[in-house]
């Protein structure tokens, strides 16, 4: 069955109609700056400094109080959306897969935020950017976007998130919303990755999908694992204690993914790979409270 057929795209178009009914990037991000002059909404003022345009003085303070103060607005401005989306081997896992649910989840958000006219880029990585797709603007940009998701294959090797964010948070590019949509499985710890965004200035929510099994493990006896990501082997007794242990780290684990976003501010987002797509999506508009 094709990841993308007609019906998924009915699904985006009932997503992205979803996020219109509400104010514009509820979803996604407040995309508001500081600027001089004719704005949409009146923010503050700020001090008069030689050269500055006396058309935005504000001429009934300055009759009152004989202060010289400008008057600063809030405008609204298309917003840089950034998906990085995890193509490690560790994606492969689940039924279905986190890779292809995690596929689903960016075009989704991808679709939502070229029909509101923002800018959309996705950056495919593992312990490196593999591929890219360019910022791009406009909703009939999505089938090419789909093709590009299409393509995309998991891929062997450690996700190192440190290395990845490093390297995109050095482009020449403008911040915006940074959406990782991942297991966050990092040997070195999915924290030095998202710190790096965090530090560069872009607003970041993470998706972090997982398998019931991958919670749920039910193993026991002599056993060879294999690490997907190294393809190294090592053979094990596992006992009830030692899934009790499992089942308690994992559950650790996805704590402190949860403490670091509310110690952080990160949006987050956790899903079993058995949910669909789409009620995943709707689920971060009530969080955001875009779904009243």
């Amino acid at each position: 069955m094709p990841l993308f057929d007609s019906h998924f795209l009915k699904k985006l178009e009932y997503l992205s109609l979803v996020s219109k009914r509400l104010f514009r990037g509820s979803l996604l991000a407040q995309r508001r700056t500081m600027q001089m002059g004719s704005g949409i909404e009146f923010a503050d003022h700020r001090d008069y400094s030689n050269g500055d345009d006396f058309r935005y003085l504000d001429w009934n303070v300055f009759a009152r109080h004989g202060e010289m103060l400008l008057k600063r607005f809030q405008e609204e401005e298309d917003l840089h959306v950034y998906l990085l989306l995890d193509c490690s081997r560790s994606m492969a896992v689940g039924s279905p897969s986190k890779f292809d649910l995690a596929r689903q989840i960016v075009a989704a958000l991808a679709y939502i935020a070229l029909a509101d006219l923002d800018r959309v880029a996705v950056i495919a990585f593992g312990n490196d950017v593999l591929a890219d797709f360019p910022l791009t603007r406009g909703k009939d940009r999505i089938l090419s976007l789909l093709r590009f998701l299409e393509e995309l294959e998991p891929q062997e090797g450690d996700t190192d998130l440190a290395r990845v964010f490093k390297g995109f948070t050095q482009r020449p590019q403008r911040k915006g919303l940074a959406v990782v949509v991942s297991d966050l499985y990092d040997p070195q710890g999915f924290e030095r990755g998202l710190d790096l965004l965090r530090y560069r200035n872009y607003e970041v929510h993470a998706v972090q999908l997982f398998d019931r099994l991958e919670a749920e493990p039910n193993l026991l006896g002599e056993l060879e694992l294999v690490d997907l990501e190294t393809d190294v082997g090592q053979k094990v007794t596992i006992t009830e204690n030692a899934l009790k242990k499992y089942r308690q780290l994992f559950a650790e684990f996805q704590e402190s993914l949860m403490r670091y976003s509310r110690k952080y501010g990160v949006g987050y987002t956790q899903s079993r790979t058995d949910m669909p797509f789409e009620d995943l999506i709707l689920g971060m508009m009530r969080r955001a409270g875009a779904v009243r």
